[in-house]
């Protein structure tokens, strides 16, 4: 398979609080559990791994957690901090997993705390009373600085202050989506082929003078991506959840997108990726015509990075853009062992969850659904949209995911510093509010965690 490994682009990087680590672990045991049951009623003559040591992020997550303690307080008992937004505190299971993984490790403490309940005594950070040496954020910093305004927030800015947060502040310097505009273009030799061969073509959206994604002069960005509908997309550089994103070929009106990308301001554009490169097909039942049928979906793939390189990923399927926020589901990721391609094995297994029939598959659905609910794998208090098939990749793509995973930390690393020297500037106007707090964490790839979310195809897709 061309681009070593395995086809497609990231479609956007973040670098200020990640997360999917703990969904995915859920994921996989429901995978695991509905792929048992399928091979109960009809053996699939394909063999599948779900526990190889990457499709389980949270192991990596608290090991890169705990890695940032030692760096600051060598061995002292650790007691991490999970901050989040007061309004979550008791709605996101993610979160309170974590806590909960944390505290059952031997010397090892851990709570989930609004903003202001971190506190600080003597010059420490603390919360009700303990030591904090590690916080890992829940938000970005500018929902940091809005919640500052409203709260005085000192405890936490001290925090940052003396490095104890983790992802430090830094690193959202380079989190901005219009990043890929750099990564294609001024900073291209300074980062890997890999890095660069899977970035599309973006540019920061307004009525400027450019170049295309041939290399062609633009004279007039606004005029030139209205003329190219069929080409093209929209978001908003620091969107979340597909909120406000337009994409061309999709969107009904173009001309009233562009007006409101530039009334909103801080758009990018970007190069269309085809739905058929991220398109794979799964088995789904179908109550209308009540048999399980073939139903295509748009995937996507995080990979979670560390320190240590890659430590898992998170897979999600739905419309057009997948996030579950926006109506996606998510997916379990299998190893595939048989020796067959991905394409076959994939089929193999739709046709043979499909033949099993409606009665079974209802059955099915209904069993994993409640499963989900018993897991905490839900969201807007019902279950997440789950899949009957797990995705799948060979051992081959699990090292060119590890080799682009190391290249892409290395080069964020290079990118926040070409930031540093004020080179990145005119790219990335920032608040100098929020600027201020960015200089003083800087990261310099010390032990944090980020997510490259790619368009990518292992050679199951339908283009």
């Amino acid at each position: 398979m061309g681009m070593k490994g395995f086809l497609g682009y990231h479609s956007e990087w973040n670098l200020g609080s990640p997360g999917g680590w703990e969904y995915q672990r859920m994921t996989q045991e429901l995978g695991k559990r509905c792929w048992d049951r399928i091979q109960s009623r009809g053996r699939v003559s394909v063999q599948l791994d779900f526990s190889h040591p990457l499709l389980n992020p949270m192991s990596g997550f608290t090991g890169m957690l705990l890695r940032a303690h030692k760096r600051r307080f060598g061995n002292q008992s650790p007691f991490i901090l999970l901050v989040a937004e007061e309004e979550t505190l008791d709605k996101v299971i993610e979160n309170q997993n974590l806590v909960k993984t944390l505290c059952s490790m031997d010397d090892v403490g851990s709570a989930l705390a609004a903003p202001h309940e971190v506190e600080l005594s003597h010059g420490e950070v603390t919360f009700k009373g303990k030591r904090v040496t590690g916080i890992f954020m829940d938000f970005n910093t500018d929902t940091l600085m809005a919640l500052h305004h409203r709260h005085d927030l000192s405890p936490l800015i001290e925090a940052i202050t003396q490095g104890i947060l983790v992802n430090p502040r830094g690193m959202e310097a380079v989190n901005a989506k219009g990043i890929f505009e750099v990564a294609t273009g001024p900073c291209r030799t300074l980062l890997s082929a890999t890095t660069v061969e899977r970035t599309p073509w973006t540019r920061r959206f307004g009525p400027r003078a450019t170049t295309g994604p041939d290399g062609s002069p633009i004279h007039d960005l606004v005029e030139w991506t209205r003329s190219r509908k069929a080409e093209t997309v929209l978001k908003p550089e620091h969107g979340y959840s597909g909120h406000g994103v337009y994409v061309g070929p999709l969107t009904a009106d173009w001309d009233a997108a562009i007006e409101a990308a530039l009334n909103e301001g801080d758009y990018i554009v970007q190069a269309f990726i085809p739905l058929g490169l991220w398109t794979e097909e799964q088995p789904w039942v179908d109550h209308e015509t009540r048999s399980v049928r073939i139903r295509q979906w748009q995937t996507d793939f995080r990979c979670l990075i560390t320190d240590q390189g890659l430590i898992g990923f998170v897979g999600r399927f739905g419309g057009v853009p997948t996030n579950v926020g926006s109506g996606g589901g998510v997916q379990p990721i299998a190893l595939l062992r048989s020796r067959m391609s991905v394409k076959e094995a994939t089929d193999r297994i739709n046709q043979a969850v499909c033949a099993l029939g409606y009665e079974f598959g209802q059955e099915l659905r209904e069993e994993m659904d409640r499963e989900a609910v018993g897991l905490g794998l839900t969201y807007l208090l019902g279950p997440i949209m789950t899949a009957l098939r797990p995705r799948l990749i060979t051992r081959g793509q699990l090292r060119a995911l590890q080799e682009y995973s190391s290249n892409l930390w290395s080069d964020c690393i290079t990118l926040e510093r070409v930031w540093r020297e004020g080179r990145l500037r005119q790219y990335f106007p920032i608040h100098p509010e929020i600027e201020e707090i960015f200089r003083i964490q800087p990261w310099e790839g010390s032990p944090a965690l980020m997510a490259s979310d790619g368009l990518l195809s292992f050679g199951a897709h339908i283009g």
